[in-house]
């Protein structure tokens, strides 16, 4: 563990089938007015909704709602949330919802106060927030984001054609308390499963496929990544298997709480490429995370070969016998795509949308990084080409 680190996280975790029963108790801490931000249907189809808004009227709670909030989330639906809350005097926003409902409640807490464009001034200027924010909580009903452990926020302003992430600071943004009953996960679509599985999966190798040293964090991912391949498959079988699906929200959960980051370097060049994707084409985050990881490992590990020998052996069980590094490098890139195909997800870009005349627009609108190599637009255009 050779960089300094200090650590402390604000958000309250509630895990396991009785995960509700704390929400009365909880909303004793704040005020009469809360907004409540969901989706679009799913959460009263399972009558979620209905336990949520009976709590909240004995607690005596004013309640305003944002619903249909998109997969991923508007500029125009953050700045709706924000009119709420100035509008209403909130004082507590009730995110019910996967990564993308959260991502957004954590946008409107920071804009409902924001002086100027809060588009201009916390995503794309990166500032620092001064103004008055508004807490945020969470009732965990999809896994793959870690929004609700996080102080992270994605939105996507669809004029611009840009999505971008801010990373507020942790203790302001996080949700003060969350919600997780795996059971909420049952009824999410396949698809939202296998994305927010493959969504989980970047996130731990995004901060593995970083350094050279002997870091404790190396360890802890490649034990959570083996957890989550193990339960994604006992998914696959019956989705309703609870320690399985426990098992995947809590991989999401700890795969972005910044646990598994401490002392590493990190690479998020994925992520980059894959949020301007998603401007072009709104795919399914995890389903285009899915498609672009191959194709950019297989361009980058030559630069950090030892690192993905170690993957390929430690993660995929690569025997290595008689293969070069090279060779069991490029073996456990094989089986990470042969698992994301396992799983049903898309193997190229067209299948989610994207047209070749949008590739060098999607080069070129991207973060460029990386971590092993780094990146300029000419090198992010050919991982594109590669998974096209």
């Amino acid at each position: 563990m050779i960089h300094d680190f200090t650590f402390c996280h604000p958000t309250k975790i509630y895990f396991g089938k009785k995960a509700l029963e704390n929400l009365p108790a909880e909303l004793n801490n704040y005020g009469k007015n809360i907004l409540l931000v969901y989706g679009k249907n799913s959460i009263k189809k399972n009558g979620l909704y209905d336990r949520i808004m009976e709590m909240l009227r004995a607690a005596g709670k004013n309640v305003v709602e944002l619903s249909g909030i998109n997969s991923n989330p508007r500029y125009t639906q953050l700045l709706e949330g924000a009119r709420l809350v100035r509008e209403n005097n909130v004082d507590l926003i009730l995110a019910v919802g996967g990564g993308s409902v959260i991502d957004c409640s954590k946008g409107i807490s920071a804009a409902a106060y924001c002086e100027g464009d809060p588009w201009e001034r916390y995503y794309v200027n990166q500032e620092p927030v001064t103004n008055k924010v508004v807490p945020v909580a969470s009732v965990l009903t999809m896994a793959g984001t870690a929004s609700e452990m996080n102080s992270g926020s994605v939105i996507t302003n669809e004029e611009q054609k840009l999505k971008l992430g801010r990373v507020y600071d942790l203790e302001m943004m996080s949700p003060r308390f969350s919600i997780l009953n795996p059971e909420y996960t049952y009824t999410v679509p396949k698809i939202q499963m296998i994305s927010g599985i493959a969504d989980v999966f970047s996130h731990l190798m995004e901060q593995y496929f970083g350094g050279e040293d002997d870091c404790t964090s190396d360890y802890l991912l490649e034990g959570v990544m083996l957890s989550l391949i193990n339960a994604s498959r006992k998914a696959l079988i019956n989705p309703e298997d609870y320690e399985a699906r426990s098992n995947i929200m809590w991989c999401a959960t700890m795969g972005l709480n910044k646990i598994l980051a401490l002392s590493k370097e990190q690479d998020w060049e994925v992520h980059m490429i894959e949020h301007q994707l998603g401007a072009y084409t709104d795919c399914p985050h995890g389903v285009g995370l899915a498609i672009i990881s191959p194709a950019y490992y297989r361009y980058i590990y030559t630069y950090g070969l030892p690192k993905f020998v170690r993957y390929a052996q430690n993660v995929w069980k690569v025997d290595g016998k008689g293969m070069t590094d090279e060779e069991i490098a490029l073996e456990g890139i094989r089986r990470l795509e042969s698992f994301f195909r396992e799983l049903g997800i898309p193997a190229t870009l067209r299948e989610v949308g994207a047209t070749e005349e949008m590739l060098p627009l999607i080069a070129k609108s991207t973060i460029p990084g990386g971590g092993y190599r780094q990146m300029e637009a000419a090198d992010i255009l050919e991982v594109l080409k590669a998974c096209y």
